[in-house]
């Protein structure tokens, strides 16, 4: 399955309900799960991003729609970053 790397920023109706936010990002860790995915990762962070995330999605389709759904949630807005592990970008350079 491919890997993401997603930056998360709050929105400032994110930041005003931050008490919430435990609850939050265990309804995203669910969503990723229902849509067939693994979370790696789950960090709150300080400086450019509010949130990062790794996980495991079956597609860019299915990542684009659970990102899309969080999105419309209001609460934070994301950076996506598609990742290939070790084993993997080392099968792609050997094919350059």
């Amino acid at each position: 399955m491919p890997y993401y790397a997603v930056l998360g920023s709050w929105t400032e109706e994110g930041i005003r309900a931050v008490k919430q936010s435990p609850q939050r990002g265990e309804a995203i860790r669910k969503a990723i799960e229902t849509a067939g995915g693994k979370v790696h990762a789950f960090l709150n962070t300080m400086g450019a991003y509010d949130v990062i995330t790794v996980v495991e999605l079956p597609s860019d389709e299915v990542a684009n729609q659970v990102l899309l759904r969080a999105g419309m949630q209001g609460f934070v807005r994301t950076t996506t970053l598609k990742g290939w592990t070790p084993a993997e970008f080392a099968q792609l350079v050997q094919r350059l």
